[in-house]
């Protein structure tokens, strides 16, 4: 039984996708994943960030995503991620007032599926990074398992998570206040790729200052997020 049939039969997928959808993934599934003990300099890391049509991560429709490579501590801006999935109807006026994807937009978008897989492959197995990561995983867990029967296949670091553990005596509580103490400029928030991109230059900032402290692989911040979240400390 391959890797996909394994994961499909966990998840009691009810999925049903074109045959040329079902190689992509098939193909996708038997890829190794990147090593995570080799050093910053030699791994790939892949920020991500999603718009939905509401702020209930359980129910609400994703609408767009927004990812960004991280390679050998540079950010591929000749490579970044950026879709609007298909929606059957448009989100509400004031949903779009806050991430600005009009509705014509929205149903013209890519369908649900092959958007998907188009992340999945982007991402490649590479560890995903986000800042207050349950969000955005837990609602591109949904959407894949709904359509294409598999989660997202990658190990997750919450930059939430990962910089009190990397400057202990900061006060910073939200993105905003570490972009501020980072001198980092959000070109637009509320944009996928906007978000995304900022998120790249955290992490760069991060891994800059993770090496200083010997923590020299996407397995150490693996751990340090996982160990930070049980102890509920952000």
């Amino acid at each position: 039984m391959s890797l996909l049939d394994t994961l499909r039969r966990s998840l009691r997928s009810r999925a049903l996708l074109a045959p040329e959808l079902e190689d992509r993934l098939q193909a996708l599934s038997e890829r190794a994943p990147p090593p995570t003990r080799n050093p910053h300099r030699k791994s790939r890391y892949v920020t991500v960030d999603v718009e939905t049509t509401g702020l209930d991560m359980h129910r609400d429709k994703l609408v767009s995503i927004g990812a960004v490579s991280v390679v050998g501590g540079a950010i591929d801006l000749a490579g970044c991620f950026d879709l609007v999935l298909r929606q059957d109807e448009s989100s509400s006026h004031a949903n779009i007032l806050i991430h600005r994807i009009g509705g014509q937009r929205q149903l013209a978008g890519i369908e649900r599926a092959e958007a998907l897989l188009q992340f999945m492959e982007y991402v490649s197995h590479a560890p995903l990074v986000a800042y207050r990561a349950e969000f955005d995983r837990t609602v591109l867990d949904r959407a894949l398992k709904e359509t294409l029967g598999v989660g997202t296949m990658s190990r997750w670091i919450d930059l939430a998570d990962l910089l009190p553990a990397l400057y202990p005596s900061n006060e910073n509580r939200t993105m905003d206040d570490w972009l501020a103490a980072m001198a980092i400029r959000m070109i637009a928030r509320h944009d996928a790729l906007s978000d995304a991109l900022a998120t790249a230059q955290m992490l760069q900032v991060c891994l800059h200052k993770a090496d200083a402290l010997q923590m020299t692989c996407p397995q150490h911040l693996i751990e340090m997020t996982r160990a930070q979240n049980w102890l509920g400390k952000r």
